[in-house]
């Protein structure tokens, strides 16, 4: 079975929001996933701040021979673990909590620790 790491759309109309799974590469865009590894909510203020990713287990697909689509690879090259912009996405975090975005550091928070 091909394993891809792809986005899978959420949200509603006007009101975009992604989840970052891993999915058979054969199965529709929004069709059945094998695991959820983050999500990204591109209405998020903060630009930094809109990608959550579960570093570990995106770690563990790509070790296993997922390949993540051209999108998802951009953000797991920031984002990931040792990304290039993972101190920028904690302070954009920290501001999203200041101005009162708490569910999205709570989110944030959850994702870290899993």
């Amino acid at each position: 079975m091909a394993v891809r790491i792809r986005m899978k759309k959420m949200g509603r109309k006007h009101r975009p929001y992604f989840r970052i799974c891993a999915t058979d590469s054969r199965s529709p865009r929004d069709g059945r996933v094998i695991e959820e590894l983050g999500t990204y909510d591109p209405l998020i203020p903060e630009t930094d701040a809109r990608t959550q990713l579960n570093a570990e287990r995106v770690a563990y697909w790509l070790s296993v021979g997922a390949q993540p689509s051209e999108k998802v690879a951009v953000l797991i090259k920031k984002y990931g673990a040792g990304g290039t912009h993972v101190k920028q996405q904690e302070e954009a975090t920290q501001r999203l909590k200041e101005r009162g975005y708490g569910q999205i550091a709570a989110k944030a928070k959850a994702m870290a620790k899993s």
